[in-house]
């Protein structure tokens, strides 16, 4: 760097989107190179579909899950859609009836077409402690209509906290129920395997572990009835139909590889680097509040308020230091209004609307990690005057 000039910007706002990881840019890139449409039956669409193939299993093993049961998607938002349909077909029909426990929690992707279902549906709050109740998830399922689906995310989006949805599962199986696991942020940042968590769904995003965006992932347990959001050539077990989406397909795959092999370093470097984060914030604001630290929390998440200052103007501050973080959820940024993940959670709205997120990655570095302490401090040095 040259003398005078100014810092390379830090990002920390991978639980939005994560940088393009290298192996699956050099993935994409080959697709790209390969003519075939995967349903043709020569070599060109054979060495296409191959790819599909390779990617499938990369993702499966990285969840898991089994690679026949792999649905790709756009992303987590449709594969959630997907997985909801599929409940709503396949219960309804045969028993006339069904529930939808959802957490208060859930992504929107998961909240918005659950209001929709035209069926009974009960949210649970999560504690102050940012995690869900099990002897509330338990009244819910035994006085839920039957069949009932458990929607419940493996670790929330904004604050990190992740969720206990083995025992959430174990308990919907119990009451007949089926459970939707939105792994989204989890997959790639902590361990996850369908078996241990005995989810029944599963959904993924690519661009959340360093895919590209516009593809994602459903991954069942069985084998369901269609029901498909797209109808026509019945690619993807018939659950989706169009060409698959080749380049964004084999990118997803390699990042799930490199995901899974780089996870054990990865996870404890980052752990530690936003432990170091939280010390010095929480060393010049002692009063800040620290959401989801109740739990075992995503070891690169963390989502802290600040004392009278709105989320926007931490933001915008942040930005103009060069530190790029997010108040909440990407997907609702923009929206003057306060986290429905924190309000769910029992907190009242003046302290969600104060809340930040940073969130780390594979390439965060100590120095990145005290540029923006040093920022946020200042911030709040200025306001304290």
């Amino acid at each position: 760097m040259t003398a005078g000039a100014n810092p390379a910007p830090v990002y920390l706002d991978y639980n939005a989107t994560a940088p393009v990881r290298p192996e699956a840019k050099a993935a994409m890139l080959a697709a790209l190179d390969a003519p075939g449409n995967p349903s043709s039956v020569h070599r060109f669409g054979r060495a296409a579909r191959a790819l599909i193939e390779q990617a499938r299993v990369a993702v499966a093993e990285l969840v898991g899950g089994e690679p026949k049961r792999v649905i790709f998607t756009s992303g987590g938002t449709e594969a959630n859609n997907l997985a909801l349909k599929l409940f709503r077909s396949h219960a309804a029909p045969q028993t006339g009836g069904a529930g939808l426990i959802l957490s208060a929690i859930e992504h929107d992707s998961v909240l918005r077409p659950g209001r929709h279902m035209d069926i009974p549906t009960v949210a649970l709050p999560a504690g102050r402690d940012g995690a869900v109740s099990l002897p509330a998830l338990e009244k819910a399922l035994a006085e839920s209509p039957k069949p009932a689906l458990v929607a419940l995310m493996l670790a929330n989006n904004e604050t990190g906290a992740i969720q206990p949805v083995a025992e959430a599962t174990r308990l919907a199986h119990e009451h007949g129920a089926l459970l939707l696991c939105d792994a989204v942020q989890a997959a790639g940042k902590i361990p996850v395997d369908m078996a241990a968590l005995g989810c029944d769904l599963l959904s993924l995003s690519a661009h959340k572990i360093g895919g590209p965006t516009g593809v994602g992932a459903l991954v069942t347990r069985d084998d369901w009835i269609p029901a498909p959001l797209l109808r026509g050539g019945g690619q993807e077990l018939g659950q989706r139909a169009g060409t698959e989406n080749l380049p964004g397909i084999a990118g997803f795959g390699a990042a799930a590889k490199a995901a899974r092999q780089a996870l054990p370093e990865t996870a404890a470097r980052v752990a530690a680097l936003r432990e170091r984060l939280q010390a010095a914030l929480l060393a010049a604001c002692p009063e800040a509040p620290v959401y989801g630290n109740g739990v075992p929390r995503l070891p690169n998440t963390l989502c802290i308020g600040m004392p009278g200052v709105p989320a926007e103007t931490q933001v915008m501050a942040l930005d103009l230091a060069g530190i790029a973080v997010s108040a909440g959820s990407a997907c609702s940024s923009g929206k003057v209004t306060p986290s429905h993940v924190l309000t769910g959670m029992g907190y009242p709205e003046p302290a969600a609307r104060e809340a930040i997120r940073f969130s780390l990655g594979w390439d965060t570095t100590a120095e990145d990690i005290d540029r923006a302490a040093a920022a946020w401090t200042a911030l709040w040095d200025r306001k304290k005057k």
